[in-house]
């Protein structure tokens, strides 16, 4: 069911969408757009992390990060930013900041983390990933054409797909806990992609929200110069 065909008492629900956003790009935009089309939500809540503790440091500055984010999100009413953890010089995990939120808002508010698919199929490495299920909803893009062979969710993944397994419209009816699935158009972005790309001087004009792709010029960002520095 489109979120469209909701009634609004049903949709006091919560998207949360984390990263690093170094750069936001359209992959992004158009995960948050499709959660909001096809699932229950009020409003997408972006979540830029200051230092993840699962990956390396971004590469531009936390002030940069947030400009670009503001730039990319500024035609969407429903999307709204939080950057309390922007400045954090601690890891950032997933737990936490969920955590942080669900103490925020109370027991009783739905919220949805939202997942690309292959970051949903990574989230037994996460740290105490299981305790996310008793912060929020999960809804994960799915992906299209996966074959048998293909690297599908181990085994404990699985278990707690059948246990929890949920339609979009459901995510309404409890704070957390479930997981569902929403689908969007094929897009074969990255950001570590797109750095390279602009290190080597390459065109990014179909991979960055205009406003973000002028940004990045005018601040000359992951410049193979200042990639080196």
């Amino acid at each position: 069911m489109n979120a469209a065909g909701l009634n609004s008492s049903s949709r006091n629900v919560c998207g949360i969408l984390g990263g690093t956003f170094d750069p936001v790009h359209l992959g992004h935009v158009a995960l948050a757009e499709a959660a909001l089309a096809r699932l229950p939500l009020r409003e997408v809540l972006w979540m830029p992390s200051g230092s993840p503790g699962h990956r390396a440091p971004p590469v531009a500055s936390a002030r940069d990060r947030l400009a670009m984010l503001r730039l990319a999100t500024a035609g969407n009413p429903r999307f709204r930013i939080d950057a309390a953890e922007l400045e954090s010089k601690e890891p950032t995990y997933t737990v936490h900041t969920l955590a942080r939120l669900r103490a925020q808002v109370g027991n009783a508010q739905p919220l949805v983390l939202l997942l690309g698919s292959d970051s949903f199929l990574s989230l037994p490495t996460w740290l105490r990933w299981r305790e996310l299920f008793d912060l929020a909803h999960i809804a994960h893009v799915t992906r299209p054409g996966r074959l048998a062979g293909d690297g599908g969710p181990i085994p404990e993944l699985s278990a707690e797909i059948a246990r929890r397994a949920a339609r979009g419209e459901q995510l309404a009816a409890s704070a957390a806990g479930r997981i569902a699935t929403f689908d969007m158009p094929p897009m074969d972005i990255s950001a570590s992609a797109i750095r390279a790309s602009l290190a080597a001087g390459e065109d990014a004009r179909d991979l960055l929200p205009p406003a973000v792709l002028a940004y990045i010029r005018s601040q000359h960002l992951y410049s193979k110069e200042t990639q080196k520095n």
